[in-house]
This record gives structure tokens, C-alpha cells and sequence, in this order.
């Protein structure tokens, strides 16, 4: 890997975080977002700008420091896939120098919005997890706008002290809230939240960077669990399926998990979570050894399906 490289990876996983759709986590969005940062390879996130800047000279930037060659008719796709909906999403301005230039217009230019630079300059240092959390807080996703849920029907999950996330209403949002305000202070501790499903939109919350650090790939091909957490005091990542109408932690998704994660320089923990007993008697047969189960009708208690440690990581 060079520094080019590894710096289109960086912003392909902010992308991600952002919470924009994957039709938006590729190259090209990443080397727009850099180039509306005016981030070229050398340079280091804290000193990344906000430059007015149109699509062809979004497109030349990326010939010249990133030796990537768009050829012209280039111009509609980058237009109308990525910076319609960095716009959509809050990330970026359109035309702040001149709100009422024609849409269209050749002379059109976009910006990086503050509040995405002042959270993007702090990329890859101690604060990032934080200012991402409220960043997000404060940013209804892209991908949730397309959802079409309404507000005021969402679930708020509070992810830290202070900040909260929204996921869509339902059963299974109401137990992944469950997991992330009581499984978590409970068991793990001070634990950072590096993903969240959401049945409406599927991305909750998704700190990309926090999990490429621990060494998982996210470019495997295999469906994430509802909850990952991982819990620094121990590095272990604990990976949490919220159950509530189907599918515990069982022997082929314990299985496939492991090869998900198999990456991963923390120890994982299988933990499967279900709303009451009623609900879990119905899977114990299925559920999978050495794998734990929390219900959330008795939060403070743990059930170790059998092996010598109690919530650890197996080898």
C-alpha cells in the first residue's frame, strides 16, 4: 500500500461513517471528498481545507495528486452520484458564493459544509470516535432521509454521555437500544459502539475507522451483526444479534461471523439478545456453545453456554 492508496481508503471509510449509501462508498466519492478538502497525499487530516471548487476541477485534482484519469462525459456520473448527495446528506455546499446561480450552470461550485470539516480534521486522532458520535447526533444520515421514517416515530439510542442516534421504530430497534444502554454500561464498560444495524436503512451507526483499526475487512461480503461493540478495557469486540423473530447466534452464524471478523486483533464474543425468557425458549436448541445470551428483561444477569470462561474470547 502507498500513502495514495491508504489515504482513498481513509475517506471511503469516513464516507461510511458519514452514513451515506453504498452506491456512494467507492473510489470516486472518496476522491471528491478529498478534493473538496484539498487533501492531497502529504498532507495530514488536521490541515485539510475548504476550497470552492466545480467538477471538472474535482476531476482534474484527482489526475494530478491521485493519478486517477476520469474521462470527460465522467462529469454527469460524479455530478449526479456523489456530489448530489454529499449535498443531500450535509457534507458538502452547493454554490455558498452564489446561492441563486442557476443550477447547471458551468460556473457551479461546492464546498466542504464547516461542520463536516471541523469533524473531518480530527480524522485518525483520540477525539475522532467522539466528534463522529456528535457529528451524527446532530445529522440525520442520508441513508435515513431516504428511509423516509419520520422523526418523531424513530427510537433514540443514547450511544455516549449526552449523544443520541435514531433508528427505526420497532421491536428490534427497541432491543438494540436495549443492548447499547444496558447490555453494554452492564458488561462492557466504557465500550465504544463501532456498528449498529437499523431495519429502516441498515447503517444505524458505523464507525468504519474504529473497526479497520481492530483489522477487520469491510470489504468481505457478509452480513454485519446488529450490534458491535468493542470493549477497549479488554480489546474484545463483542458481536450482539438482537433477536426477536428470528436467528440467534447458532452454530452456522457463529461460523460465519468468525470468518467475517477473522481479521480482527481483538478477541471476539458471541452474545445473542433477547427481549424476555419466552422468546428465548423458543431458540434453545439452536443457540450455539461458548457463545453467551443477555435478555433484556433481566438486564443484569448472563447465560455462558458451557467452555471454561465466562464472556471471553475463544481462540
Amino acid at each position: 500500500m502507498n500513502n495514495k492508496s491508504d489515504r482513498i481508503d481513509a475517506a471511503r471509510q469516513i464516507i461510511i461513517s458519514l452514513g451515506l449509501p453504498r452506491a456512494q462508498q467507492n473510489e470516486r466519492s472518496a476522491l471528491c471528498l478529498l478534493a473538496m478538502l484539498n487533501l492531497t497525499p502529504d498532507k495530514a487530516w488536521a490541515d485539510a481545507e475548504n476550497p470552492l471548487i466545480g467538477i471538472t476541477p474535482i476531476m482534474d485534482w484527482a489526475r494530478e495528486y491521485y493519478d486517477k484519469e476520469y474521462a470527460p462525459n465522467t462529469r454527469e456520473t460524479v455530478r449526479r452520484q456523489t456530489m448530489h448527495q454529499f449535498c443531500d446528506a450535509g457534507v458538502a455546499l452547493y454554490n455558498p458564493d452564489k446561492p441563486d446561480r442557476p443550477v447547471n450552470s458551468p460556473k457551479a461550485v461546492y464546498q466542504i459544509e464547516p461542520a463536516a470539516l471541523a469533524l473531518l480534521r480530527t480524522f485518525g486522532t483520540p477525539v475522532w470516535h467522539d466528534n463522529l458520535a456528535a457529528y451524527l447526533a446532530e445529522r440525520e444520515t442520508l441513508v435515513a432521509r431516504y428511509a423516509n421514517e419520520r422523526e418523531h416515530n424513530r427510537i433514540p439510542v443514547e450511544i455516549a454521555p449526552g449523544q443520541q442516534i435514531t433508528l427505526s421504530p420497532g421491536e428490534h430497534s427497541e432491543l438494540i437500544r436495549a443492548i447499547i444502554e444496558d447490555f453494554a454500561p452492564r458488561f462492557a464498560p466504557g465500550s465504544l459502539l463501532g456498528y449498529t444495524g437499523d431495519t429502516g436503512d441498515k447503517w444505524g451507526y458505523f464507525d468504519a475507522a474504529l473497526l479497520v483499526g481492530l483489522g477487520v475487512d469491510l470489504e468481505s461480503h457478509g452480513k454485519m451483526p446488529d450490534v458491535v461493540l468493542h470493549y477497549t478495557a479488554k480489546n474484545w469486540l463483542l458481536l450482539v444479534e438482537s433477536v426477536t423473530s428470528h436467528g440467534p447466534v447458532d452454530g452456522k452464524r457463529h461460523a460465519e461471523l468468525a470468518t467475517l471478523f477473522a481479521g480482527s486483533i481483538a478477541g471476539l464474543v458471541y452474545v445473542t439478545a433477547f427481549p424476555n425468557r419466552a422468546i428465548m425458549a423458543r431458540y434453545l436448541p439452536e443457540i450455539a456453545w461458548e457463545t453467551e445470551v443477555w435478555v433484556a428483561d433481566a438486564p443484569s444477569h448472563l447465560i455462558h453456554f458451557n467452555g471454561e470462561r465466562f464472556l471471553g474470547p475463544y481462540s
